[in-house]
């Protein structure tokens, strides 16, 4: 497969998981943007764009920095998928957005900044894992990437303090599955919050994690 075919397949597979995301309601606006690694660069999706709309030819290239190297001028949080897939070599690809379950958890007080959710769920459990809450910064603020990279190195979720979640995975697909399933656990935690609640054990956690189920 030629380098071309390959990026085009990848600038493909970006728009449709973007339609995804705006049609089902995960993203608004012009809120929310994507990445895949390709090679040394990251196609990203480009500032002020709705998912609903952005075309293949409209995607930003970056370098692992964040620095924009062609295309239109990539989304102002380009930076913090650059951070995550540095902290994360395995990983190829990054869904950011701000879905309106896991944004309300992220304004609520009193959350456990080491793991803002808690395993309600198996699924929960094997996609997301622990999820860290970081402190709230302005979309844009770069004082965040430090602080998004370090946390990433052990967890490939995060929870934006008043923003959304982020999530890095081995691939777009995978990505997609835990920020769906990150958002389906912070409606179970809304829609139980107040209530007697039987998470997990961190038993039957390990376990899922031994057996890969």
């Amino acid at each position: 497969m030629s380098r071309a075919t390959n990026r085009d397949e990848q600038r493909a597979e970006i728009i449709a998981a973007a339609r995804s995301l705006f049609q089902r309601g995960l993203t608004h606006g012009s809120t929310g943007n994507l990445s895949v690694r390709v090679g040394e660069h990251l196609l990203v999706t480009p500032t002020g764009s709705s998912l609903g709309t952005v075309e293949a030819d409209e995607l930003s290239l970056i370098d692992a920095a964040g620095a924009h190297v062609s295309g239109p001028r990539p989304s102002k949080e380009a930076f913090l998928h650059a951070a995550m897939l540095r902290a994360r070599p395995e990983a190829n690809a990054v869904v950011h957005t701000h879905s309106t379950y896991a944004a309300a958890v992220s304004c609520l007080d009193g959350l456990d900044p080491e793991d803002a959710l808690p395993p309600l769920t198996a699924y929960f459990a094997m996609r997301v894992g622990r999820l860290p809450l970081l402190p709230y910064f302005a979309p844009g603020d770069q004082v965040l990437e430090p602080a998004a990279e370090e946390a990433a190195r052990t967890h490939a979720a995060l929870l934006l303090s008043n923003h959304g979640p982020i999530v890095a995975g081995t691939s777009l697909g995978a990505a997609l599955d835990a920020i769906e399933e990150l958002e389906e656990t912070a409606k179970l935690f809304l829609l139980l919050r107040g209530l007697p609640t039987r998470p997990l054990t961190p038993e039957q956690v390990r376990a899922l994690a031994r057996h890969g189920k």
